[in-house]
């Protein structure tokens, strides 16, 4: 079979090239031979976390795998079968864990035997989503379409140390196509703070100035502390289908961490959207496999288009990006 030629480069010139590209190739059985990876990045190449979404990918086919070295520019990936079983992983860095999984779910969906993946790593990072984003926003669409899948949290993993732990369950399952169009109630909204090592008086100026900014009652926040390898809080904002989330950094003010993620809400909430910009490029592919569906998002993001440029490569399908009035209807069909 013909292997798909990619250049990392395109689109957003990342990571997400890599990984639909991989879940692509498992799915429907072709080679695929990709230069310049994250050519688009100041650092481009294969880090950890990229690696161990080669491994994992080689690990649940069976397949080959040429120019799997961390700097690696160049990859050649021919995929195998695809096996339901029990796979642990390691990026053994504060790489995201969550990018490893969102690799490998959509593929063993569509294994024959059942699957339990463990995951360690980092598991709430600034540049992907955090595990109870995808608990919250990816997961429940997985399972509005008919997915039998599970993810569990077992353990923080906040940068520079990493150290966390996810597990996910997935059980084989056919998907249908959903239309996810209606509007989140924007009176639903939970603030929390989760710290690991940090004054519990950030925490709660965290969820102050949230619920000043959002019109949440300060009574109904929380301030949770948790176990991790290294220090690290966030902020997280929840509206039904849509989270926010505000990393804790050096030097940056809690208010300000605090004002971005309630103003990203607060932007999605107005917008009327029930998908959020980070979980619409993770619903093209299972759409795909669904045979079709749409949703409404805020402005497409280049990692969206990204992957839609990719998965183009690998079906025969019509993705479709109408923008109107700050938003974005996303429509896939497929032949």
């Amino acid at each position: 079979m013909q292997a798909v030629v990619l250049d990392g480069r395109m689109g957003e010139g990342g990571g997400q090239v890599l990984r639909t590209a991989l879940s692509a190739a498992m799915l429907t059985g072709r080679p695929v031979q990709i230069s310049n990876i994250r050519g688009g990045r100041n650092k481009p190449g294969l880090f950890r976390q990229h690696l161990t979404c080669v491994r994992a990918a080689v690990a649940i086919c069976g397949g080959s795998v040429e120019g799997a070295e961390l700097g690696s520019s160049h990859l050649s990936f021919t995929p195998g079968p695809v096996v339901g079983a029990d796979y642990v992983f390691d990026v053994g860095s504060a790489g995201s864990a969550n990018l490893v999984l969102q690799t490998v779910l959509p593929v063993l969906l569509h294994a024959e035997q059942p699957s339990t993946v463990t995951i360690s790593g980092g598991t709430h990072n600034r540049n992907s989503p955090p595990t109870d984003d995808l608990q919250h926003c990816f997961i429940p669409v997985l399972q509005r379409m008919g997915a039998t899948v599970d993810l569990r949290l077992e353990r923080h993993g906040f940068e520079p140390r990493g150290g966390g732990k996810l597990v996910c369950s997935i059980t084989p399952s056919p998907l249908h196509p959903v239309n996810i169009t209606e509007s989140p109630d924007s009176t639903d909204i939970e603030v929390r703070a989760i710290l690991c090592g940090i004054n519990p008086g950030i925490g709660r100026r965290l969820v102050a100035r949230a619920c000043e900014k959002l019109g949440v009652d300060p009574a109904k926040a929380r301030v949770e502390t948790v176990a991790a390898d290294g220090a690290g809080g966030v902020l997280r904002l929840r509206a039904p289908g849509l989270q926010s989330t505000g990393f804790c950094a050096r030097n940056v003010r809690a208010e300000k961490v605090a004002d971005r993620a309630a103003g990203r809400l607060h932007a999605w909430l107005r917008t009327g959207v029930p998908v959020d910009e980070f979980t619409a490029d993770q619903l093209l592919l299972p759409m795909v496999l669904a045979g079709g569906g749409s949703f409404r998002t805020s402005l497409a993001s280049q990692h969206t288009t990204t992957n839609a440029e990719v998965i183009a490569q690998f079906y025969k399908v019509d993705i479709q990006f109408e923008t109107k009035g700050g938003a974005t209807l996303v429509r896939i069909k497929t032949e």
